[in-house]
C-alpha cells in the first residue's frame, strides 16, 4: 500500500531534520579557534575593565603612584599567550592636564618623547624585559591595536624592543579616523656622529623624515615648529680637590683634616662654626635650565645662528639646587657638627654618676667595660697643650653681650667668650668628647687656673671688676669671682710697695682745694652695692669754688685737719654743723661680691639663729664701713653730717622748706639750719646705734669687707673638688648655649623662617635644661632620654642654618632669590623635623624650582665659574650652547610640523572638527655629545 501524501510529507520532514543534525554536529566555530584570537580577546576584556572603571575607581583599587610624578599612576594585568607571560600596565593621570605642551620635569619618558597623556606598555616577563625578536614585537604590538580599536579606545600602545640599553620602544595610536599615528625611538649610547652634535645636523635628520628628495637639504627651506631646553650643572666640589689641592696647607693645622679644611676654604671660612669645624655644603650643586620657546625655524643657518647665541636671549631661566643626602634625608646623626658633639656630652653626663672625684675617672680601669673604654681615648700632650693654650689665650678681649640672644639668659650657662664656655667648647672637640678626655682636660684647666691665682696673673676672658652675673652656671660665678679677687690682690700689694705716702698724697690734694663733684658719687666706691642712699640727690649739691673760699694750706692746719686721714675730697661747699669745716668725702670699701652658694650659705645661717634678715647683716657692715671711713675723714662729725653725706633724702633742709633757696644760704650762712627725717630721729634707729659703735678708721686700716685671699682659695677648692655629675651638668647648659650663640652670629641675610627657628631654639633649650639647672635630676631619671630629643631637635636648626648661609653667600647679590629657595627648603623639610628617627627612610628629595628674573641671570651665571686649565681634560666640548664655557649636560629639542584637516568626506566625523590642525611629524631629541636618544612619531591615513 502506497504511503499517503501526509505520512510522505512528515516522512519527508524526518529526513530533513537528521541531516540539520548531522549539519550541526559537524560545525566548526571559529571564533576561538586560535591562541592568538584568545590572547588578543584577553587584552580587550583587560582593556575593557580598565575603561569601564575608570581613574577614580582605579585609585580605589590601590593603583600604584609613580615616584616621578605625584599625579601619573599605574595599573598593571598578567597576560600569557602560548609558554610566554606578559604584562600589560596602563599608566593615567588623575588630575592635571599630563601633556607635554611645556617642558614638564615629571612626564614619563614616554609622555615626554611622544606627547601622549595616558598610555599602555606591554612586555615579556622576563630578565630584559624587552622582545628581542622583531616579529614578534611587530605580531604583539598588532595584538594590542587590535583589542584596542575593539574597544574604541584611542590609547597609544607601547613594546619595547632591542636591547634595555637602548631604552627604544614601537608604538601605535587609533586616533578614531583613518589616521594613525605610529611611534618609533631609539638611542645611541656612543660615538655619536659629529652631525648630530650641533642643531643644524638635527634639524636636517628632523627634515629628512618627511622630504624624500636626493637634494641638499641645507639649501632649502622648510618650515618646522622649534622649542629647546638646556640643562647646565655647576662643578662638583669634590672634582676639584686635586685642582686646588696645593692651598690645602694654608688653611690646614693637621695633614690629616686636608679635605674638610678644603671644604672650609670653599664657603664656610668665614662662618661662625668655623673656628671648631668645617661643615660640609649643603648646596652640592645647581642645576640650570634654560628654555627657548616654540618658535618656527626656516634653514638649517637659523639653527646654527641659534647654537652661538646668547643664553641671556631664552624666553625663560630656571634654577634648582641639589643638596646633600646628609641634609634633606629623615635621618639623624650623619653630619659633624655641634649637634653630634652635644649628643656625646649628654652621653659623658649619663655616665657621671659614677665616681665622686673627677680624677676617678683619668684611669681608664675606672669605666664601665660597655664599650666606653676603648672609645675613652685621651689626645696626646701637644694636643693637650695646644687647646690649652687657646683656652687661656690673653690676647681676647671678651664682650658678653656679644653673639647673645635676648633670650639666651633664660639658659642658666656661662657667656659665650667667658672662659668656662671656651672650656666647653673645647671639651667638645677634645677626645672626641668622652668623660676621660673631659676629666683629664679639666684637671689641666684648673691647674691653670691655679697658676694664674699664684702668680697674680689676671685670668683671661674674664672681667675682674664689676658684679657677679648670678644668671649664669656656678663655675662662671666662681671664675669671675675668682678674676676679682686676682685684682684686689695686685691693688692690695700695689698700695703694700706704696704704704702710707699714697694716702698722704690724696689727702694733701684733697687740703689743697680739690672737691668731690656733683656728678660723681658721694663715697669713691668702684662697687655697686644697693644700699639707702638717695643718688638724685646727691647730683643736686653744688660744687665748691675753690676761687671764693680759703684755700687750706699746710701753715693753717687746725689740729682736727692734721688728724684727718683717709679723705678722697671736699664735697661741694657743704660744711659740718659742729665746726666751719668742710666736709670730707671718705675712702670706701667696694661692697662685698658674692655667689649664689654663698647668698644660699648666708641665708641658711642667718634661719638657723633666728629670724634675722641676710640683706640686713650685709648692709650693716657695708655702713659700719662707711661711718668708720667718714668719721676718719671728719674727726668732728657727727650724726647728721653722715646722714647729709651718705643719704640726702634722710635730710629735711629748713631753708628749703621755708621757700628758699638753698644753694644760696648753704653758701652764706653757717651752721646749716635742717633736722633729721623722722625715721632718723627715732631714737631706736639701727643707723644711729652703728654710728655709736663705729670706730673712726679709714679703708687702709680697715678689715676688708672681701678678703680676696680667703675668697679666692675657696674658689680654687670649689674647682678642685667639684663632682663630675656637677661639673657635666654645668657643662652641658653652658655648651648647649654657646653652641646656640655662635650658631647665632651666623649672617644669613633676611630670612625670617629661620630666625623664628633659631628664637624657638632657645626657648626649647631652656624648657629642656630647666631641670638640669634646678638640679632635679637622677641617674635613673628620663632626664638623659630628653637631652637626646634635645640634641636631635639642635640637629635640625644646625643643619636649616647650613642651608640658610650657604644660600645667602651664593645669591648675596639677589637676596629674593636665595630667600625664595629658602622657603621652599623650609616648607620640605619641616615635616621631617622631630621625627628623631635615624632608621626612618629618605623620602623623595628636594624638587623645587625658581625661576630667574633678567635682572638675576649675571648673578646666577656667576655661579658657573669658567673651567680652568686643569680640568680641560673633563671633557672635548662638542656642542655649542656654553655657558662660562660649560657645555649643557643635557640638551632636549622638540620638532614639530603640523597639517590641515580639511576638505575630506570623513572630516565632518572626526573628533576634531572640521579644518583642524594635526601634527603630522614629531620629533624628540634628547641627549648630551656622548648619548643621543631620538624619538619620532608620525600620523598617516592608512
Amino acid at each position: 500500500m502506497a504511503p499517503s501524501s501526509s505520512e510522505q510529507y512528515f516522512s519527508e520532514d524526518d529526513d530533513l531534520d537528521d541531516s540539520e543534525e548531522e549539519e550541526f554536529e559537524h560545525f566548526d566555530d571559529f571564533t576561538l579557534a586560535s591562541s592568538w584570537e584568545r590572547f588578543i580577546s584577553e587584552i580587550e576584556a583587560v582593556c575593557r575593565h580598565w575603561l569601564a572603571d575608570g581613574p577614580e575607581t582605579l585609585l580605589e583599587k590601590n593603583a600604584d603612584c609613580l615616584e616621578i610624578s605625584k599625579n601619573l599612576y599605574k595599573v598593571k594585568s598578567e597576560l600569557k599567550y602560548l609558554t610566554k607571560s606578559y604584562c600589560m600596565e596602563y599608566y593615567f593621570v588623575n588630575g592635571g592636564d599630563g601633556g607635554s605642551g611645556h617642558w614638564n620635569s615629571n612626564l614619563h619618558d614616554l609622555q615626554l618623547s611622544f606627547g601622549v597623556k595616558e598610555f599602555l606598555v606591554i612586555a615579556p616577563q622576563s630578565a630584559s624585559g624587552v622582545v628581542l625578536d622583531a616579529p614578534e614585537a611587530s605580531k604583539l604590538l598588532s595584538a594590542v591595536a587590535i583589542a584596542l580599536s575593539n574597544s574604541s579606545s584611542l590609547w597609544p600602545a607601547f613594546v619595547p624592543v632591542h636591547i634595555p640599553s637602548r631604552k627604544a620602544f614601537i608604538g601605535i595610536q587609533n586616533m578614531g579616523t583613518v589616521f594613525t599615528r605610529r611611534f618609533e625611538s631609539d638611542r645611541i649610547g656612543s660615538q655619536v656622529p659629529v652631525k648630530l652634535m650641533h642643531l643644524e645636523g638635527l634639524y636636517e635628520l628632523f627634515i629628512s623624515k618627511f622630504v624624500f628628495s636626493t637634494l641638499d637639504l641645507s639649501m632649502h627651506l622648510f618650515k618646522v615648529n622649534f622649542t629647546m631646553k638646556l640643562t647646565y650643572q655647576t662643578i662638583l666640589h669634590d672634582d676639584d680637590s686635586e685642582v686646588e689641592g696645593a692651598n690645602v696647607e694654608v688653611y690646614n693645622f693637621d695633614a690629616s683634616s686636608g679635605g674638610e679644611m678644603h671644604r672650609k676654604a670653599q664657603w664656610d671660612e668665614d662662618c661662625p662654626w668655623s673656628e671648631w669645624y668645617s661643615a660640609e655644603d649643603p648646596v652640592k650643586d645647581f642645576e640650570l635650565i634654560v628654555i627657548w620657546n616654540e618658535k618656527t625655524i626656516e634653514s638649517s643657518l637659523e639653527m646654527a645662528e641659534l647654537e652661538n647665541a646668547s643664553l641671556h636671549e631664552a624666553e625663560k631661566w630656571i634654577i634648582s639646587p641639589t643638596f646633600s643626602p646628609n641634609i634633606i634625608g629623615n635621618s639623624v646623626g650623619n653630619i659633624v657638627g655641634f649637634a653630634s658633639q652635644l649628643h656625646l656630652l649628654v652621653k659623658a653626663l649619663n655616665i657621671s654618676f659614677g665616681a665622686k672625684y673627677v680624677e676617678d675617672y683619668v684611669s681608664v680601669e675606672s669605666l664601665r667595660s660597655d664599650g666606653t673604654r676603648s672609645s675613652a681615648v685621651i689626645p696626646p700632650p701637644t694636643v693637650l697643650d695646644r687647646v690649652l693654650k687657646d683656652i687661656f689665650n690673653e690676647g681676647k678681649r671678651v664682650n658678653f653681650s656679644d653673639g647673645e640672644d635676648k633670650t639666651s639668659r633664660n639658659i642658666k650657662g656661662a657667656p659665650l667668650e667667658s672662659l668656662f664656655a671656651q672650656f666647653c667648647l673645647h671639651s667638645l672637640w677634645f677626645g672626641d668628647c668622652n668623660i676621660r678626655a673631659i676629666a683629664v682636660l679639666w684637671i689641666e684647666f684648673v691647674r691653670e687656673v691655679r697658676w694664674c691665682w699664684e702668680e697674680s696673673q689676671p685670668l683671661p676672658r674674664m672681667l675682674g671688676s664689676g658684679v657677679i652675673d648670678l644668671s649664669t652656671c656656678l663655675v662662671n660665678q666662681k671664675l669671675q669671682m675668682l678674676a676679682i679677687c686676682i685684682e684686689k690682690k695686685l691693688q692690695q700689694d700695689k698700695e703694700n710697695e706704696d704704704g702710707v705716702e699714697s694716702e698722704e698724697s690724696v689727702s694733701a690734694h684733697a687740703e689743697d682745694g680739690s672737691t668731690i663733684g656733683s656728678e660723681s658719687s658721694h663715697s669713691p666706691r668702684s662697687g655697686n652695692f644697693n644700699r639707702e642712699r638717695d643718688s638724685s640727690s646727691s647730683t643736686a649739691l653744688p660744687v665748691a669754688d675753690t676761687k671764693s673760699h680759703r684755700v687750706v694750706t699746710s701753715a693753717s692746719l687746725e689740729p682736727t685737719d692734721s688728724a684727718r686721714s683717709g679723705s678722697a675730697g671736699i664735697v661741694g661747699s657743704m660744711m659740718l654743723l659742729n665746726s666751719r669745716q668742710y666736709m670730707h668725702a671718705p675712702f670706701t670699701q667696694d661692697a662685698p661680691i658674692m655667689t649664689e652658694d654663698m647668698h644660699e650659705e648666708r641665708l641658711q645661717a642667718a634661719e638657723a639663729f633666728g629670724n634675722f634678715s641676710f640683706s640686713a647683716q650685709l648692709e650693716r657692715d657695708v655702713l659700719l664701713s662707711d661711718m668708720s671711713a667718714f668719721k676718719a675723714a671728719n674727726p668732728d662729725a657727727i650724726f647728721e653730717d653722715f646722714i647729709r653725706w651718705h643719704s640726702p633724702k634722710d635730710w629735711e633742709d629748713e631753708d628749703t622748706l621755708d621757700g628758699g633757696d638753698a644753694k644760696d644760704h648753704s653758701e652764706t650762712k653757717w651752721p646749716p639750719r635742717g633736722r633729721l627725717s623722722a625715721r632718723m630721729s627715732d631714737n631706736s634707729n639701727s643707723w644711729r646705734k652703728i654710728w655709736n659703735e663705729a670706730p673712726a678708721l679709714s679703708v687702709s686700716n680697715q678689715k676688708p669687707l672681701l678678703d680676696p685671699n680667703r675668697e679666692g682659695e675657696k674658689v680654687l677648692h670649689y674647682l678642685e673638688t667639684i663632682s663630675p655629675y656637677q661639673l657635666l651638668e654645668q657643662m652641658v647648659c653652658t655648651a648647649f648655649k654657646a653652641a646656640a650663640d655662635t650658631l647665632h652670629q651666623t649672617t644669613f641675610g633676611n630670612l625670617q623662617n629661620m630666625k623664628t627657628k633659631l628664637g624657638q631654639l632657645y626657648l626649647t633649650m631652656a624648657s629642656f635644661l630647666k631641670p638640669l639647672q634646678a638640679n632635679l635630676i637622677t641617674a635613673d631619671s628620663k632626664f638623659i632620654e630628653d637631652m637626646r630629643r634635645l640634641c636631635v631637635i639642635f640637629e635640625h636648626i644646625e643643619k636649616l642654618l647650613y642651608v640658610a648661609a650657604s644660600l645667602h653667600r651664593k645669591f648675596v647679590q639677589a637676596p629674593h632669590l636665595s630667600e625664595a629657595i629658602f622657603c621652599d627648603f623650609f616648607s620640605t623639610y619641616l615635616p621631617k623635623m622631630g621625627t628623631g628617627t635615624v632608621e626612618a627612610d629618605i623620602t623623595k628629595g628636594f624638587e623645587k624650582k625658581q625661576e630667574v628674573n633678567m635682572a638675576d641671570r649675571e648673578v646666577v651665571a656667576s655661579l658657573f665659574s669658567p673651567p680652568n686649565a686643569n680640568q680641560s681634560w673633563r671633557k672635548v666640548l662638542s656642542m655649542g650652547n656654553l655657558l662660562n664655557g660649560h657645555e649643557p649636560i643635557l640638551r632636549e629639542i622638540r620638532f614639530s610640523l603640523r597639517d590641515r584637516m580639511n576638505g575630506s568626506y570623513y572630516a565632518a566625523s572626526t573628533p576634531w572638527g572640521h579644518d583642524q590642525e594635526i601634527e603630522t611629524y614629531r620629533m624628540y631629541i634628547c641627549g648630551s655629545s656622548n648619548d643621543l636618544q631620538v624619538a619620532l612619531s608620525v600620523a598617516s591615513c592608512d
